[in-house]
């Protein structure tokens, strides 16, 4: 027999970031929690709302199966010891099964006697198993935890009911001076308390007493009446998931409504405008049908219709206090030419062990002039970087990024066009602080890409310089991030860098330019290098490639991030084709030898030491390998190559006893492999 079983934590109003992973994380630990016990059921739904953490167990047996089933032990011989007594083994094992020695009997299997016991135990009742309900509360973990009362006991929010149902049956799990029955509470202001029959009786009761309790139906009720809402009115929404996921968990009973504000507002830029609606408001933001924001705004209640123009004119009003503070400091911040600003980054520090904000602009625009001659960039985009280079900081010092920080490049984009600097530098200016999250959109301007690799080589190289280096578990200057975008920008934009070759030199030009500890050594250099190949791996890893690849490709004699991830295409491509085995094993036999006779290579091959035709046809091939740039192309001739190679070692014995052809040989083995390298260390490959 099965019911279903209904768990309810009533709390506080629970930050809306946290609702939908804690109501997770009780179905996920509730789950491991029945199935440790033996309690088979059918599947496990979630409510959620910011005062409710809830699941509900469909078909829940009422107890756990009943055991009669035999149990082997030990040998006899292990079992008894010489004087006939039950040993410490014998001991453990009916220990184990919950019974004594006194249960044992012998049986003997294929001609030797083994201990056995019969096990037979009721399964316990489901009722008496869920009392464990409380145990799951207690471990629930959470970013920010509060206490209450007297109490050490913590959660996300303080715990005012619990409700725990079995069927029909109350479940009297207890947590503190709280034991669960069957009464809920509705919404706190528009229902009553609710005192439920049985767990299924649920949901319809809480809607009665205007609570959505599923989480995804009051997601659906947000965006149909916003919808609605946009036809009516011939608007455009865009629904920002982020923002629709947090007003759903910030309401019980959701009803959409829409506000205004005075059109003279709309000369402020755009980020400004939906910054003060989406992030400090939480209201979405309206377009006309030509995609202009205009004018109105997006809102969700927490309740029903009554009263709505009152609760409309109040938001109305919080959001005009907050475009007129807005209006004010884009009114002041253009009474300034660019200058002025620039000139106060001399007094703002970029860290207190490196310098000033206005020494890091310096830095990068040698480290950016340095990557535009590696990257053979147009000397259009250079004097575009250069300019960007001295200005990109500047609005860290108005007034609106003073209040609106996360608009800190957004502005610095505006006002530097409002001041007549070209597209490309105040575009730089906006992109510089991209990607602002690990996948987050890259630059979409050459200069832009340009501006912010080289702003985060200089942060990267400073703060290894000063000792603040990540560890396994702190990265409180996200430098991981900063790396990785690095990768992901010179992937995105096909430039060509060697990492360990172009570092040293970018803490050559930075020496003497910042209080930290520069020049830097040799292994500084290794370290910041392998730093960025451990996001290299991030990136390979995020786009699936194969763990066998990524370890061969970030292995190779590669040190240039595109041509890393060139490699690890061409051997993803190739992994499971037919000619992948015979190839990649002819080449890591060809490793293997060479290891074995510790040949370091740099040696020219002389053909006029060659005893058979094999040679000269392995040395040709090998000659037209020495042109090819392209992985695939190089690939392609190793498959090519392939039954060359086996005609050489069938008629050649490489550990010759004269000196000289053993070397001449080893070289021309060296040569193959140099050039297999460059695809990745084979031997790390899984063959099948």
């Amino acid at each position: 027999m099965t019911k279903d079983y209904l768990f309810e934590i009533g709390t506080e109003e629970m930050p809306a970031h946290v609702v939908a992973r804690s109501v997770k994380q009780l179905a996920d630990r509730t789950s491991k929690f029945l199935k440790e016990n033996g309690l088979e059921f059918k599947a496990i739904k979630t409510f959620s709302t910011p005062r409710r953490l809830t699941i509900l167990v469909q078909d829940l047996a009422e107890k756990q199966a009943d055991i009669d089933e035999v149990k082997k032990g030990p040998a006899k011989k292990i079992a008894l010891d010489s004087d006939g007594n039950f040993t410490k083994a014998a001991q453990g094992f009916v220990r184990g099964q919950g019974m004594t020695t006194d249960d044992i009997y012998f049986e003997e299997l294929k001609g030797t006697e083994y201990a056995y016991v019969h096990v037979q135990k009721a399964g316990k009742l489901a009722s008496d198993i869920l009392l464990g309900m409380s145990d799951i509360i207690k471990a629930m973990t959470f970013p920010t935890k509060m206490r209450w009362g007297s109490n050490d006991f913590e959660f996300v929010r303080p715990i005012h009911w619990l409700v725990s149902l079995f069927g029909s049956e109350v479940v009297p799990v207890k947590i503190l001076d709280i034991t669960a029955g069957r009464k809920t509470m509705g919404h706190r202001f528009l229902g009553d308390s609710v005192i439920l029959a049985n767990s299924d009786d649920y949901e319809e009761a809480l809607k009665n007493q205007f609570v959505i309790a599923d989480a995804a139906e009051r997601k659906t009720m947000i965006v149909n009446q916003i919808e609605a809402l946009a036809k009516k009115n011939n608007w455009q929404v865009k629904l920002d998931k982020g923002l629709l996921e947090e007003v759903t968990n910030l309401v019980e009973y959701p009803t959409v409504f829409a506000g205004s504000f005075d059109e003279s507002y709309l000369n402020i830029p755009d980020e400004v405008l939906i910054t003060s609606m989406k992030d400090n408001q939480r209201y979405f933001e309206v377009y006309d049908q030509d995609g202009k924001l205009i004018n109105h705004f997006i809102s969700v209640r927490n309740g029903n219709k009554e009263y709505l123009e009152n609760v409309i004119s109040g938001n109305e009003k919080v959001l005009v206090a907050r475009l007129d503070d807005a209006q004010f400091f884009y009114d002041e911040d253009k009474k300034y030419p660019l200058s002025h600003f620039v000139a106060r980054l001399d007094n703002v520090s970029f860290h207190d062990k490196i310098g000033s904000m206005s020494e890091k602009m310096k830095r990068v625009k040698l480290i950016g002039n340095y990557l535009a001659k590696k990257f053979n960039l147009d000397e259009d985009v250079v004097k575009d970087f250069d300019r960007a280079s001295e200005l990109y900081k500047f609005d860290l010092v108005t007034q609106m990024v003073g209040e609106f920080a996360e608009l800190q490049g957004v502005m610095g984009m505006h006002y530097a066009e409002l001041a007549g600097e070209n597209k490309a530098v105040s575009l730089a200016i906006k992109e510089h602080y991209m990607p602002v999250t690990a996948e987050g959109d890259l630059p979409t301007s050459t200069v832009g890409a340009l501006l912010s690799v080289a702003d985060k080589f200089d942060t990267i190289i400073t703060f290894f310089a000063a000792g603040m280096i990540p560890s396994s578990s702190n990265d409180p200057y996200a430098l991981r991030r900063y790396a990785y975008g690095i990768v992901r920008i010179l992937l995105n934009e096909n430039w060509s860098l060697n990492i360990d070759a172009a570092l040293p030199e970018m803490v050559e030009i930075l020496t003497g330019k910042t209080p930290a500890k520069m020049p830097m050594n040799k292994e500084d250099d290794e370290q910041i290098s392998l730093f960025i190949r451990d996001r290299i791996k991030q990136f390979l890893q995020t786009n699936n490639y194969k763990y066998d690849v990524i370890d061969a490709v970030l292995h190779s004699s590669q040190k240039d991030p595109s041509r890393i991830l060139e490699a690890a295409k061409v051997l993803q491509a190739h992994h499971d084709s037919e000619d992948f085995k015979p190839v990649v094993e002819s080449l890591i036999r060809i490793q293997n030898i060479l290891k074995k006779a510790k040949f370091k290579g740099g040696v020219a091959v002389n053909s006029n030491l060659f005893e058979d035709a094999s040679e000269n046809e392995l040395y040709l091939a090998t000659e037209n390998l020495q042109s090819i740039n392209n992985l695939t192309e190089l690939y392609e001739s190793f498959v090519k190559m392939q039954k060359i190679i086996d005609r050489y070692f069938e008629a050649n014995m490489i550990m010759a006893k004269d000196e000289a052809v053993k070397n001449n040989r080893l070289a021309q083995l060296s040569q193959i492999n140099d050039l297999a390298t460059r695809l990745g260390a084979l031997d790390m490959l899984v063959i099948k």
